[in-house]
């Protein structure tokens, strides 16, 4: 082979022999779908990073996965769309696990056990006449709402969910007890005066876990072993006990 012909080679072959590092990294990356206003799972803190019980369960098992994770911010009417059609890898949002989505996509071991609060005076019963009922727009309450026919005020976050309420426009809220708790803490909630019941429908309560592209498969396996890892060493117990006061394990 002449020199010249093993100059033109070399040009040619070096930005293929160069590429496979950048494919790697690109494919170790995971997108990670979450909320930014929903306290206590999902929030920005005081610098204004990603933070809550959620979130830093992810961060957690990223580290245990010894994969980087990239953050993009979601809500719930489009979340399942996202990782379905392949926008994000991963949804931390605490999906309930239901027929519906999981049709669409995977979804990782349980990682919480939630159930749901119905807010209202006292003597306001669900499906009451005239009973206007906030609830959190692509939310499992408010599927459960509009199933029953309720006249509903749709919000885009948890963290508005207080607001119909406030302003006198909704009468009721159903919320994930981790927002109904977050939801007592402000002073103009609490002087709405409103009673808290569980609601025990199976639609609005169960098991939580994080929505996984079908398009990425292997990662079912590696975040359910990350999260066995995190329970075994105490890092899921010291998560729960940073952001929630009971624990939903």
């Amino acid at each position: 082979m002449s020199f010249l012909w093993r100059i033109f080679l070399t040009l040619l072959l070096a930005p293929l022999l160069l590429r496979p590092p950048a494919q790697a990294a690109s494919e170790t990356a995971l997108r990670v779908a979450v909320l930014e206003n929903s306290p206590p799972m999902a929030f920005r803190d005081a610098a204004g990073e990603f933070t809550g019980f959620s979130v830093t369960i992810m961060r957690a098992l990223c580290e245990e996965m010894k994969v980087v994770c990239n953050y993009q911010v979601t809500t719930l009417d489009r979340v399942i769309d996202d990782v379905a059609g392949g926008e994000v890898d991963v949804a931390a949002v605490s999906l309930l696990d239901t027929p519906e989505r999981r049709a669409r996509v995977l979804f990782s071991k349980p990682y919480f056990r939630s159930i749901s609060l119905w807010f209202a005076a006292a003597g306001v019963q669900p499906g009451q006449h005239g009973v206007r009922v906030a609830v959190v727009r692509g939310s499992a309450q408010e599927r459960f709402a509009r199933n029953q026919g309720w006249d509903i005020i749709a919000v885009r976050t948890n963290g508005e969910l207080a607001e119909p309420l406030i302003a006198g426009v909704a009468q009721a809220a159903i919320s994930p007890m981790s927002t109904g708790l977050n939801l007592m803490k402000k002073p103009e909630f609490q002087q709405l005066g409103l009673v808290s019941t569980v609601m025990n429908e199976p639609e609005l309560g169960g098991d939580a876990s994080f929505g996984i592209t079908s398009r990425r498969p292997a990662l079912k396996e590696q975040i359910d072993a990350a999260l066995d890892r995190i329970k075994r060493n105490g890092t899921y117990d010291r998560i729960n006990s940073r952001f929630l006061p009971f624990r939903v394990n």
